[in-house]
């Protein structure tokens, strides 16, 4: 008996996983086969080797905003926000501070949070913040138009994390989490103060919470008016962390917005909350009053994190950007379409104050190494100029890969060596969840290439490679039919909200391809250009288009807090048409 269950449970469980796949085996719409997938960045600043004793500048290449770090023993946890893409706040893990492991992703799971209709790069899950205390792991979050500001926990970084326990009494965002000494639990968070002066007046508050439930035990008390008078920017003042060294309470925010005049500040005082009197030596971190023609800039320094090594040495890590112009600052801030990246730096203390840089120092891409063992080398390169090359060989898909908004099915098979999606009526740029996957990019001159084998059945599907910033922006390099029955590749782009969903083909070409037989595409990126090229043997390439305006990738053009994410896509719009 007990082995006739025994077989039942089996075959139950078979039953199960083939129920999972169906969908791809039993679909009507045609299925898009990648056999793999090539990603490599060549940067001009990446190209010097390091010496033995140094780390590389940014350490998270790409788009990794809004850094928050914890120490737990001789290990370092970081994470990132992410915004509308999932899984959403991925979770690194380091001992030298130099080698990165992505372990996992705290919002991993779609009952999680809901980023249905949310727009990519302003919304969703905002700058994260992590703590640990007594065995969990705390992540504290605002998930801007799904939810609020919320806590995940777990026990082991990599996952899985807890469902979402709200925080209504939370006003704002950007919260994070403080443990004081005496086991009391505060949370410091911006928020709107009681009259605003004017749109970017923003303050700083606090509250002591419980520390089981969360909810408050007391007042939520304002610590910094970002419209008092002061000598830097405090608009926008907000991402507040707060620390007790040697006894006396630190507050660390950014200030000046995300943009141009982004820059840290610090507060202190004897009582968390408060008064707190500022560093007359504001901002400890800006790249403001630089030369805006330098060589290779790192600009919009801010949002940082302070933390001490096992070695009682203190860092920072903050967020800044690589752009290839700056032409008219602060309006024209710089092209860039890596995102806010992951930056980090040692800190010294003079007269009771931390202090990162010199007013008017760059952001250095070389540093002395944290005086650590040396650590694992990363399985994934984090930085630098790399080259890396996905053949599916897994069954299911690496922590790194990201989706447009929360997949509600199952349209994607990986395993085998080939990712399957389904050509679904999903489709970027109508604010819903296209079978999409993809990579940050990470470098400003790079190139990203698969294998595809599609047989598209009408007009309507496509599949392809698709480079994109936000439902608004994006380039898509496509195989699929004319009105004719004629296969062809195509390009097409959106650079505004005012355009057609699907944007606009740029470039067509009627490509001979037998069917079952694959094509080859390929983009490659250089600063404001781009270059799509085909081929139908893997080894001489045409170009479809050349010299194309990349600047629909970039922040600049885009708007939003994100970066540019490359990958694979397929689509039917046959019901559209």
């Amino acid at each position: 008996m007990k082995l006739k269950c025994l077989l039942l449970a089996v075959y139950a469980s078979l039953l199960a996983a083939c129920a999972q796949d169906a969908p791809l085996k039993t679909s009507s719409k045609p299925l898009a086969h990648f056999s793999w997938f090539e990603y490599q960045g060549n940067d001009e600043i990446f190209k010097a080797p390091l010496a033995a004793n140094q780390y590389q500048n940014p350490i998270l290449a790409g788009y990794h905003p809004d850094p928050s770090i914890v120490r737990v023993g001789e290990d370092y946890y970081l994470v990132n926000s992410t915004f509308g893409f999932y899984p959403g706040i991925p979770v690194f893990h380091s001992r030298d501070l130099v080698n990165w492991t992505q372990l996992g992703n705290a919002i991993h799971r779609p009952e999680q949070l809901s980023f249905d209709g949310i727009h990519l790069g302003y919304n969703g899950v905002y700058a994260p913040a992590i703590e640990y205390r007594d065995g969990t792991f705390y992540v504290i979050n605002t998930c801007v138009a799904c939810g609020g500001n919320f806590i995940v926990t777990a026990t082991n970084p990599a996952g899985p994390w807890s469902d979402p326990i709200w925080l209504p009494e939370v006003i704002g965002i950007d919260p994070s989490l403080f443990f004081d000494e005496d086991g009391k639990t505060y949370i410091v968070h911006h928020r709107n103060p009681p009259v605003q002066k004017y749109p970017a007046h923003t303050a700083l508050w606090v509250m002591e919470v419980d520390s089981k439930t969360f909810a408050p035990v007391s007042d939520d008390v304002m610590l910094v008016d970002g419209g008092d008078e002061a000598p830097w920017h405090t608009e926008y003042i907000e991402g507040p962390h707060i620390y007790k060294i040697d006894g006396t309470y630190y507050l660390y925010a950014p200030g000046g917005g995300t943009g141009y005049f982004h820059g840290q500040l610090v507060y202190r005082s004897d009582n968390v909350f408060g008064p707190y009197e500022a560093n007359p030596n504001n901002p400890v971190l800006t790249q403001v009053g630089l030369p805006d023609g330098r060589e290779h800039p790192v600009t919009a320094t801010g949002h940082a994190d302070l933390f001490q090594d096992t070695n009682g040495d203190w860092w920072t890590v903050f967020l800044g950007t690589r752009v290839y112009n700056l032409d008219k600052p602060p309006q024209d801030p710089g092209n860039f379409a890596t995102g806010r990246e992951t930056f980090m730096l040692p800190v010294t203390w003079q007269n009771g104050w931390p202090h990162v840089l010199e007013k008017g120092e760059a952001v250095p891409y070389r540093v002395n190494k944290p005086k650590l063992p040396a650590g694992k080398p990363a399985p994934r390169a984090m930085t630098g100029n790399f080259t890396v090359r996905e053949e599916f060989t897994n069954a299911s898909l690496a922590p790194h890969w990201l989706f447009v908004r929360t997949p509600r099915s199952k349209w994607w098979q990986t395993g085998n060596g080939e990712l399957i999606l389904e050509a679904r009526a999903d489709t970027i740029g109508a604010v819903n969840q296209p079978s999409f996957i993809g990579r940050r990019l990470a470098h400003m001159t790079a190139s990203f290439a698969t294998q595809l084998t599609f047989n598209p059945h009408t007009v309507g599907d496509e599949a392809g490679v698709l480079a994109v910033q936000n439902d608004e922006h994006f380039y898509a390099f496509g195989l699929g039919l004319n009105h004719k029955g004629q296969t062809v590749l195509r390009v097409r782009k959106k650079a505004g909200k005012n355009e057609s969903i699907r944007g606009d083909t740029v470039a067509e070409q009627v490509v001979k391809l037998k069917h079952g037989h694959p094509i080859y595409l390929r983009v490659n990126i250089d600063k404001a250009e781009l270059n799509f090229a085909y081929s139908t043997n893997g080894k001489r390439y045409t170009t479809l288009l050349n010299q194309a305006d990349s600047s629909p990738l970039t922040t600049a053009k885009a708007g939003g807090f994100t970066g540019a994410v490359v990958g694979m896509y397929a689509e039917s719009t046959a019901q559209q048409n």
